[in-house]
């Protein structure tokens, strides 16, 4: 009789992702929908053009674009040898140490959860215009949200391949409709002829360039997380990379093209005043006036969509993290166990939404501001501390590269993920001195520097999570970072953490 061990697990638990369920084409749109490419292009671009002055934004999508595809070349390196829903705490722990990866969890739960639940406060701006041309309503923006927050939180507990069609449908046509936005606008350029002034070096080098590259930035937020879906992707070793590489080129590409275009139906010289006076409704005007109001709803319909999109992927990007980090025990268990039906993670996913419904009550019932307060709030701070997380994770490459001798050439373990840490340093430099101006608040506001400092406080409690861990359960702090591997040595040790008897030869 073969050896049976003396513990079982319920048999609604697993601690496995579904796996072989996502191709490139799946994981590139969870990953595009995370950086809400209409959204970007009415919100973000417009809001360069108007708090900047400066005119270089094409070239600013283009700039940050060539970081971040450095930063990637180290980072799906490192993805063909560490496979896990964790990502950027996987590769911190492996590249710097255990307590560093639990400071970059908690660092990313924080981020990603600022990112999913401040779009429960744009899903009713975006939506109200389009529900008042279709049907005459205005309904509360809380009322919006709550039907975004229902959809989203069944999506997440269903197969993630369900999710990726979902997105496949959102995404294309967004991106469709975008393109033929930028049509209409460089067929009226503003004078009669098509402006290059947008792209000429001279209108990036200038004051004020480094708010520009920090508001392009949070653009591609989301490129990151392909990684996040490797343990569900056929072949991660060809998947992971091309997502990536294919994601940063897209992102950079259509954001250029349309902040380009944009500038070439309003004139260079108008473009700043413009985008002040007329915000996220510079792009539909214009629509209105060069493809008719046909067009002008359409688009508003896929703004809103976009929002629905974003909040899809971060939803399962963060249940991810979550589920990640509950595995290996550094959550509790709970969160490690997935739906042996669909694969997804259903505890964290529960968690995660039912921190969103508690948000969104909590600012209906106070009167909050929901665009000001939480969407533009939560996403400047979030998208901050993805930037923190990726320079981290270009410095835990190198590290890990360099402590485990893998065999990789000198481009890929050394010099691409050094260019990038140094650039993004930088970048982050900046960012920190002109968080006043991102948030859109005084100079001495309390703001200016609570949001920033969220993030170290975050990172020094995971590290002294760790070292708790190190002392009080080193079972669980030999497991950190370990993501699948971990489960298989949960499975050897026993399901409550204790090494398993297995028949007559047990041992402890």
């Amino acid at each position: 009789m073969p050896p049976t061990t003396t513990f079982e697990r319920p048999s609604n638990v697993s601690d496995a992702l579904a796996r072989g369920r996502l191709g490139v084409p799946s994981v590139i749109f969870f990953v595009l929908s995370a950086a809400a490419p209409l959204t970007v292009v009415a919100g973000v671009v417009t809001t360069g053009y108007a708090v900047t002055g400066v005119t270089g934004m094409p070239l600013a999508f283009l700039v940050v674009g060539a970081v971040l595809a450095l930063f990637s070349v180290g980072y799906v390196a490192m993805a063909r040898r560490v496979e896990n829903a964790g990502a950027f705490y996987a590769y911190v722990s492996r590249g710097l140490g255990r307590p560093a990866g639990v400071g970059a969890a908690w660092v990313a739960l924080l981020a990603y959860n600022a990112l999913q639940v401040g779009l429960y406060g744009a899903v009713g701006a975006a939506a109200t215009p389009v529900l008042e041309r279709l049907f005459g309503a205005s309904p509360a923006w809380w009322v919006v949200a709550l039907v975004a927050w229902a959809l989203v939180a069944v999506l997440g507990l269903l197969r993630v391949d369900v999710n990726g069609m979902v997105l496949a449908v959102l995404l294309v046509a967004e991106i469709a409709v975008i393109l033929v936005f930028d049509l209409g606008q460089l067929g009226h350029p503003a004078g009669g002829s098509v402006s290059l002034a947008a792209l000429s070096p001279d209108s990036l080098l200038v004051p004020g360039a480094g708010a520009l590259l920090v508001l392009a930035m949070t653009g591609f937020v989301g490129f990151e997380s392909s990684v996040v879906f490797s343990e569900e992707s056929r072949d991660p070793k060809r998947t992971v990379p091309m997502a990536t590489y294919l994601s940063v080129a897209i992102i950079a590409g259509l954001y250029a093209l349309s902040s380009w275009a944009m500038t070439v139906a309003v004139g260079p010289d108008q473009i700043s005043a413009q985008a002040g006076e007329q915000s996220v409704e510079l792009i539909f005007n214009l629509a209105g006036a060069h493809l008719g109001d046909t067009a002008v709803t359409i688009g508003q319909a896929l703004f809103m969509t976009s929002v629905l999109a974003a909040m899809i992927s971060f939803h399962n990007t963060t249940a991810r993290y979550a589920f990640a980090l509950g595995r290996e025990r550094v959550l509790p268990a709970a969160f490690g166990q997935t739906s042996p039906r669909t694969g997804s993670p259903r505890v964290a996913s529960l968690a995660q939404s039912a921190l969103g419904l508690l948000v969104i009550v909590l600012y209906a019932v106070n009167g909050w501001d929901p665009v000001l307060q939480l969407f533009y709030y939560a996403g400047s701070g979030g998208g901050f501390g993805v930037l923190l997380l990726i320079a981290t994770t270009s410095i835990a490459v190198m590290a890990y590269f360099a402590r485990t001798r893998a065999q990789e050439n000198l481009w890929r373990r050394l010099i691409a993920p050094g260019l990038a840490a140094v650039a993004l340093v930088a970048i982050i430099t900046v960012a920190v001195d002109n968080f006043a101006i991102l948030l859109g608040v005084a100079p001495d506001s309390a703001l200016r520097w609570a949001v920033p400092a969220a993030y170290p406080v975050a990172a020094l409690v995971g590290v002294l999570w760790a070292l708790v861990l190190r002392n009080s359960r080193p079972d669980v702090y030999a497991r950190i970072g370990l993501g699948a591997e971990s489960a298989t040595l949960l499975a050897a040790q026993g399901f409550d953490g204790e090494p398993a008897r297995v028949g007559a030869g047990a041992h402890r």
